[in-house]
């Protein structure tokens, strides 16, 4: 295993979007949501938000109505979608190991590498809803017992990926004698989440980034320091990504409205469902420690907890905050909207232009690297000469 350096306030930070590929928005609330789960509307989100600065999108991995998502696109087939229709945009696909065979998810990657220039990656959600599962007839396992699937769900990918003849006897999978051709030249990116111990400890041992659910800047890099301690102590750098939802205006107090008004408007049967289930799934733990075991009514409203985060108020406002969440080591930013396309374009042109002025002005990035991408057509140059 390659040994990484954990100085990461060196690096750009980098952008990413929740991709709204299933129904309803990104909030549980019957407030107006300018989105839609079309693949047209969303390949012309994911096209805005590669010409605007984004670096990555991530698709949701969602096979049955619930919680205001009363229709989903598969996540994996998705993602191609949108690779296809992209150049730069890495596109994240999140897939649960209980219901793909990880020989086959590893067969797809390589080739999905080899056909758009090794941009997928994969987010391993090792589950929270139960139902699907037992719905779909797949078996449900405890807290711990999905984690460790899970681990051996990325081994298998790894393996796959890089060993001739790789054989793996592991408790969930197993493998003999198995030589993959092409191996992908890049390896896709592994993205997970969890806030539990056997979740964290995990990162630690395999992952190549840790998301974390919004949160405080006291919260994220309590996180950071603890996953980031992990992983060095196996020799690797883990990379942490941060989920926020982002109410940029031209006012703080406009911004503020908006998300009142979405609370206020929050659909409360199916919130406060949504909230049982997943601190069910938590509650599982050994630890107590679930994903949204401290989550309020408001906070699951947005349903990875973005608006603790603080995303909220003028480009501005916004851009110093995320400043302040790269400092304590956060390298990326997933981001939710409520009018997704125009919000995308919005928050790209004015905030992320800002946040590289400031990164450079901080001195945490080297001059050379904090170059925002100029929107295409401004300064007279045409769209196609826009890096």
């Amino acid at each position: 295993m390659t040994t990484h350096d954990t100085d990461t306030t060196t690096e750009d930070l980098s952008f990413a979007y929740w991709v709204p590929n299933v129904s309803g928005g990104l909030v549980v609330s019957t407030i107006e949501q300018r989105t839609n789960h079309t693949p047209d509307y969303n390949r012309e989100v994911a096209q805005t938000a590669e010409r605007v600065g984004f670096d990555y999108a991530l698709t949701q991995v969602r096979y049955l109505a619930s919680y205001g998502a009363d229709a989903q696109h598969e996540s994996v087939s998705f993602s191609l979608g949108l690779l296809a229709a992209t150049e730069r945009l890495k596109v994240i696909a999140a897939v649960h190991p209980g219901q793909w065979p990880p020989a086959i998810l590893a067969k797809l990657g390589a080739t999905a590498q080899e056909l758009h220039g090794n941009r997928l990656a994969l987010n391993v959600v090792s589950g929270w809803f139960k139902r699907e599962y037992t719905d779909l007839g797949l078996p449900w396992l405890d807290h711990e017992e999905r984690y460790r699937r899970a681990e051996e769900f990325i081994e298998v990918l790894r393996g796959l990926w890089t060993q001739d003849g790789f054989t793996y006897r592991g408790d969930f999978y197993r493998t003999r004698d198995v030589t993959f051709r092409p191996q992908p030249k890049l390896q896709p990116e592994v993205f997970q989440g969890g806030n539990s111990t056997s979740a964290r400890a995990m990162a630690g041992r395999l992952s190549d980034w840790y998301f974390m659910n919004g949160n405080t800047l006291e919260g994220a890099a309590e996180q950071v320091q603890d996953v980031a301690a992990q992983g060095a102590a196996h020799g690797r750098r883990v990379r942490f990504g941060l989920n926020g939802f982002a109410v940029v205006r031209d006012t703080e107090a406009e911004a503020r409205e908006v998300v009142e008004e979405i609370i206020a408007k929050a659909d409360a049967d199916k919130v406060n469902d949504f909230g049982n289930a997943v601190k069910q799934a938590g509650a599982a733990t050994a630890d107590r420690k679930g994903m949204w075991a401290d989550s309020e009514f408001k906070d699951l409203v947005q349903y990875n907890d973005g608006f603790r985060t603080g995303l909220i108020g003028t480009p501005e406002q916004v851009a110093r905050r995320i400043v302040d969440y790269k400092r304590v080591g956060v390298d990326l930013l997933l981001l939710g909207f409520l009018h997704v396309r125009e919000d995308v374009e919005r928050f790209g042109t004015e905030v992320i232009p800002r946040v590289r002025e400031l990164e450079r002005e901080a001195g945490l990035v080297p001059n050379d690297l904090a170059q925002a991408p100029v929107p295409a057509g401004t300064d007279g140059a045409p769209e196609e000469e826009v890096a």
